[in-house]
C-alpha cells in the first residue's frame, strides 16, 4: 500500500482541502497521512468561521516522523497560509524526499487574474522556491502567470500556454501542468509539459457551467491517487479532469446539493470503479 502525506488546512465543515484529500486518497487505496496547516470551523466560503493556525505544530510533528523512520511514497501540498509555513514545508520536502517518491505541489494562491486577499508578491516568491523542490506542479493560469512574471490573459493562445509551461519548468519541476485551460469554445481541461522529454500534453473535456469550492482539491487528490496506482502522469491528469467534471455535473443535477462544495461523496463509487479497484 502506498503512503501519501497530504499537507493543507482542514475545515470541520466544508468540502475542500483536507476534507476532500483524505477520503479521496483513501478510496484510491492509499494510506493517507495528514499534516494540517490550520483548523477552521468552516471553510472561508462561509460568512463566519474560526481559524486556528497550526504553524507551531508542523516542526514537532515532522520530527516525530523523522525519528520513527517514516517514509512517504508521495508528499502532496495544497493551501499554505503563510511564508513561514512554506519555509517549513520546504524543509519537510528536503527531509522526506527520496529518489523514488513524488513531491506534488498545488501552489494555491490566486485565481481569475488576482492573488487571494491574504497574499502578496513576497508570498509568490516563496512559492517559487517551493515549486523548485517539486516533481509535479498543478497551478492554474493566474498562479502560473504570477510565478513566471508573465502577463495574465483572459484570452490566450496555445502558444501563450506553452510559454507559461516552459518558464515554470525552468524553476525545477519535472512535470508542470496548467489547470483550467480552454483552447476551444465549450471545452476546458489541462495542458502539461515534461521538462526532460520536452513533450506537451493537452486534454480537454466538455466545460460544465458551474462554480464550486474544492474542485481544484478534488482534481489534485485524484491525480495523486492515480499516480500512486501506477498511472502515467498524463493518464492520471485525464482521469482527474474527467472525474472533476463528472462530479460538478452530478452536483448541479442534485436538488439537495450543498452550496459549499461539490458532492464528491456521491461520485466516489464511480471513481473507485473507474480506477479498477472494484471487481
Amino acid at each position: 500500500m502506498k503512503r501519501v502525506l497530504t499537507i493543507q488546512d482542514i475545515s470541520c465543515l466544508g468540502k475542500c482541502s483536507m476534507t476532500v484529500a483524505l477520503p479521496v486518497l483513501s478510496a484510491l487505496g492509499c494510506e493517507t497521512v495528514i499534516l494540517p496547516t490550520a483548523v477552521l470551523s468552516t471553510h472561508t466560503g462561509f460568512e463566519e468561521y474560526t481559524f486556528k493556525d497550526m504553524t507551531d505544530q508542523i516542526g514537532p510533528i515532522t520530527s516525530v516522523w523523522r525519528n520513527e523512520g517514516i517514509s512517504f511514497d508521495a508528499v502532496y501540498s495544497g493551501y499554505l497560509g503563510t511564508i513561514a509555513q512554506i519555509r517549513q514545508i520546504i524543509d519537510l520536502f528536503r527531509t522526506f524526499k527520496t529518489k523514488d517518491n513524488v513531491i506534488f505541489v498545488d501552489p494555491v494562491m490566486a485565481d481569475l487574474g488576482k492573488l487571494y486577499p491574504a497574499f502578496d508578491m513576497e508570498y509568490v516568491k516563496a512559492n517559487l522556491e517551493l515549486i523548485s523542490h517539486a516533481d509535479i506542479i498543478v497551478p492554474n493560469i493566474t498562479e502560473a502567470s504570477l510565478l513566471t512574471d508573465m502577463d495574465y490573459r483572459d484570452n490566450y493562445s496555445e502558444h501563450y500556454i506553452r510559454d507559461l509551461l516552459r518558464k515554470l519548468s525552468e524553476y525545477g519541476p519535472k512535470i508542470s501542468v496548467l489547470t483550467g485551460v480552454s483552447l476551444e469554445p465549450g471545452k476546458i481541461g489541462i495542458m502539461g509539459y515534461d521538462r526532460e522529454t520536452k513533450e506537451y500534453y493537452l486534454y480537454q473535456n466538455q466545460r460544465i457551467e458551474g462554480s464550486f469550492l474544492g474542485t481544484g482539491d478534488l482534481f489534485s487528490s485524484v491525480a495523486v491517487g492515480e499516480i500512486m496506482r501506477g498511472k502515467d502522469w498524463r493518464e492520471a491528469m485525464k482521469i482527474a479532469a474527467d472525474h472533476t467534471a463528472h462530479t460538478i455535473e452530478v452536483t448541479i443535477a442534485d436538488p439537495d446539493k450543498r452550496w459549499y462544495g461539490v458532492d464528491f461523496e456521491t461520485t466516489m463509487p464511480d471513481l473507485i470503479c473507474g480506477s479498477g479497484l472494484s471487481h
